[in-house]
């Protein structure tokens, strides 16, 4: 099949990468002049782990090309879909002025039949709208459809190759057909239903995983309270079929682009309807408390944080990403410096994108994780790289100028941390000196 792609974000550049690697003809559209000369070099401007190499092997293979010129890639194509970012607007609802110009452009550049699909993720009725704006604009015969993604980034490759499933939203047999098609090698559970469902779908399933994880990092906070560990609470819940094991890790809540935006999105949209989703305000605000644990730790260990040096390892929002996002190292960073500490941080791959989109000052960007632990006060993990797990906490030991490290996404095990001096504070699990386990409280029966 011949398709456009409009948008090259992590949607669309992985989204149109894909379906070029599954033989289809596929054409990615951006109006940044630079992506596009970007992509047209092999290079790609997001990190993502295999990308690059399916760029490059599709572009040689004459499958996938990139352009800034809409019109003529939407007249060549029959499938056409808009990958473009729908960003949170200050009230918490979802920016929808890119979804509305690439309709208005699509409907003036109609030459033939054309589907239109949504891959975006978009407040329920957007795709009604996006057909009263090409119809304004065309009277080619088009039908409009919602394909929600499930990507996640660092994983994106992988899940858009191998997906849980597949939502096709439609009202049209025609286009039902053909998107069944174009998809039906990537798996055989595909789940046709009306539009709104489908745009739904995508949001409810974004909410829910939230909802586990700010649920798992409730139960965390009541396991430090308790002398009980998360880490096994977690396992046996998740055993349970009903349950599952899947975003039952306890840290220091979510971030990235789509569950805060996503989350809030769908408290705009319910009260819309006048109806108070008062379960998803708690996920957000448990989410956003969650990342303060880790500055009242460091002020149980340290007191006044005041001139403290606080070595930071982690700004991505999750690993195997240089997105910073709604990264949790804004606020906790910010808070810290808020109590006069001082920063020094790393990480493998987001330094750059985290300096970029921030505003700090006097934050030491190092070039390494021994630099930035090197004489801290303290060591916080905020993001659960690979790197960091193969580093010897007898070295980190030796490193800090105070044994104390923050671990906010639990990756040190109990053994690992047996034959070491550090002082070590997780989340929803016992406190360990030196390798012996603090003292659970005592509970009053």
């Amino acid at each position: 099949m011949k398709l456009t792609v409009i948008g090259t974000g992590y949607v669309g550049l992985v989204s149109g990468v894909c379906f070029a690697e599954l033989g289809n003809e596929v054409i990615c559209v951006d109006k940044i002049e630079q992506k596009i000369e970007l992509l047209n070099r092999g290079e790609v401007p997001i990190y993502e782990p295999e990308l690059q190499q399916l760029i490059v092997t599709n572009q040689a293979a004459g499958r996938l090309s990139f352009t800034t010129d809409l019109n003529e890639s939407v007249k060549s194509s029959d499938i056409i879909i808009i990958a473009v970012g729908t960003p949170s607007l200050p009230n918490g609802h979802a920016n929808l002025s890119y979804i509305e110009q690439a309709a208005k452009e699509i409907g003036r550049a109609m030459n033939s039949y054309k589907i239109i699909v949504t891959k975006s993720t978009v407040p329920v009725g957007t795709n009604e709208k996006v057909r009263e704006i090409i119809s304004e604009y065309t009277n080619e015969p088009f039908d409009i459809a919602s394909v929600p993604e499930f990507l996640r980034e660092g994983t994106a490759v992988y899940d858009t190759l191998n997906p849980d499933r597949i939502i096709i939203g439609t009202d049209s047999e025609r286009a039902e057909r053909q998107l069944v098609e174009l998809h039906k090698t990537l798996t055989s559970d595909i789940i046709v239903t009306d539009i709104r469902s489908a745009e739904m779908i995508k949001y409810a399933s974004n909410a829910f995983l939230a909802t586990k994880i700010s649920f798992i990092n409730e139960i965390a906070n009541i396991c430090e309270k308790v002398g009980a560990d998360v880490t096994k609470v977690a396992s046996g819940m998740g055993y349970d079929r009903r349950i599952g094991s899947s975003f039952l890790k306890a840290g220091i809540g979510y971030g990235g682009s789509c569950f805060p935006k996503d989350t809030q999105a769908l408290i705009q949209i319910a009260g819309q309807m006048d109806y108070d989703f008062k379960l998803l305000k708690s996920v957000v605000e448990v989410n956003r408390d969650q990342r303060f644990n880790v500055v009242r730790k460091l002020e149980t260990l340290l007191g006044n944080l005041s001139g403290a040096t606080i070595g930071i390892w982690g700004l991505a929002f999750k690993p195997e990403t240089d997105d910073v996002r709604d990264s949790p190292a804004f606020e906790i960073i910010a808070a810290l410096q808020e109590r006069g500490a001082r920063i020094r941080a790393y990480d493998p791959i987001a330094s750059d994108n985290f300096r970029k989109h921030s505003d700090f000052k006097q934050i030491v960007y190092c070039k390494d994780a021994k630099e930035a632990a090197w004489q801290a006060d303290a060591l916080c993990l905020l993001t659960e790289w690979k790197e960091f797990e193969r580093i010897s906490l007898t070295d980190i030991a030796q490193w800090l100028k105070s044994p104390y490290l923050i671990d906010g996404r639990n990756i040190y095990t109990e053994e690992q941390l047996a034959n070491t001096q550090l002082v070590y504070y997780s989340v929803g699990r016992p406190n360990m000196r030196g390798g012996i386990k603090e003292k659970a409280p005592s509970l009053a029966l």
